[in-house]
């Protein structure tokens, strides 16, 4: 991935329509950091505590597996908002 792809990713909500990739007012996101989904935000919107807690792994083909891949987030202690990228996992 180069710089202009990174850039297209910032921003972006994590599995949103292509036409509407942006975050809306009315929903809660948390912000990925590092790893190949690093700026993405999933909608964590209606998740309780108990599901945030573990993270989360999400599909991606940008990972070091390729298309059948799945990249591990966790939520950073002290700031659940931002989740630290883990490993990539087949």
């Amino acid at each position: 991935m180069d710089r202009d792809d990174e850039q297209l990713l910032r921003r972006r909500v994590y599995g949103a329509d292509y036409d509407h990739p942006g975050p809306r007012p009315d929903r809660l996101y948390a912000e990925l950091v590092g790893g190949p989904l690093d700026g993405l935000l999933p909608d964590i919107t209606g998740w309780t505590q108990t599901e945030v807690d573990p993270g989360v792994s999400l599909q991606t083909e940008l990972g070091q597996f390729g298309p059948d891949g799945r990249t591990l987030y966790d939520p950073r202690p002290g700031d659940p908002t931002r989740w630290d990228w883990g490993s990539d996992t087949p």
